[in-house]
């Protein structure tokens, strides 16, 4: 008997080898053309604005899909990866796999979009009165970028620190300004433009890459805002960050 026992055990042993031999283990997979794809973008964009006679206010906004599936901006075939979104007194292309969000970062939030995938991808268009007629009026680009710095995040952490991941000291947030810009489209109207590198301590992705547009039409501040993770702004995103962000034009 014990002979036989001590030869199941065996037995039983050998197979729990052999299985676990089957086990797999888990698999860790693991900044001059801006002015010409502003260019391209914006004609698209403001061909939408062409198509719509009452774009400034009197027609409702249109569902991304819509316009496609309706041609009211003409013929569209959709190959880029963006479809056509006409607002009250704007217009841009939204990556054709972004769905709507009903969140509020921000006050004056008039549109937000994000990715389907992660919603660390977004996009959010605001719309606040303006107490002056021009972009000009808030100063220079970055006296400007000072008064809507709320858009990056506010550190909440009190507390001491020595360099901590890199940050200064007491500090576990950053924000790098990458690219600053001017522009002016054919109706003379300018927009300031940003693109900037935000790091957090608590943060992923490597951190968050933001693009911030801004102008001035109709007593309206118009703000966009373009946020994409920093890895997955490397592995595609940026296209689709840029090709929104490049398109927004107000009426």
């Amino acid at each position: 008997m014990a002979l036989l026992n001590k030869t199941k055990m065996q037995v039983a042993a050998k197979a729990t080898s052999q299985r676990a031999a089957f086990v797999r283990a888990p698999v860790v997979v693991r900044a001059q053309k801006h002015a010409q794809e502003a260019e391209v973008t914006r004609r698209a964009a403001i061909g939408m604005l062409a198509g719509v006679a009452a774009l400034a206010g009197q027609v409702a906004p249109s569902q991304a899909g819509y316009g496609d599936a309706a041609n009211v901006f003409g013929k569209v075939t959709n190959k880029s990866g963006f479809v056509p979104y006409s607002g009250e007194g704007f217009a841009l292309l939204l990556p054709s796999k972004w769905n709507p969000s009903k969140e509020q970062d921000f006050p004056g939030t008039v549109l937000r979009y994000e990715d389907n995938f992660d919603a660390v991808n977004n996009l959010t268009i605001l719309a606040q009165n303006a107490d002056k007629g021009s972009i000009d009026g808030y100063g220079s680009p970055e006296q400007f970028l000072d008064k809507v710095g709320y858009l990056l995040g506010k550190q909440t952490f009190t507390g001491e620190s020595i360099s901590e991941g890199g940050f200064a000291a007491n500090r576990v947030s950053a924000a790098s300004l990458l690219d600053v810009s001017e522009d002016t489209d054919k109706k003379g109207k300018k927009y300031y433009k940003y693109e900037l590198l935000v790091r957090s301590g608590d943060g992923n992705e490597g951190g968050r890459h933001v693009l911030v547009g801004a102008t001035v039409s109709g007593g309206k501040l118009w703000i966009i805002k373009v946020q994409a993770g920093d890895k997955r702004w490397f592995k595609g995103t940026k296209k689709e960050a840029m090709g929104s962000f490049n398109s927004f034009t107000v009426a």
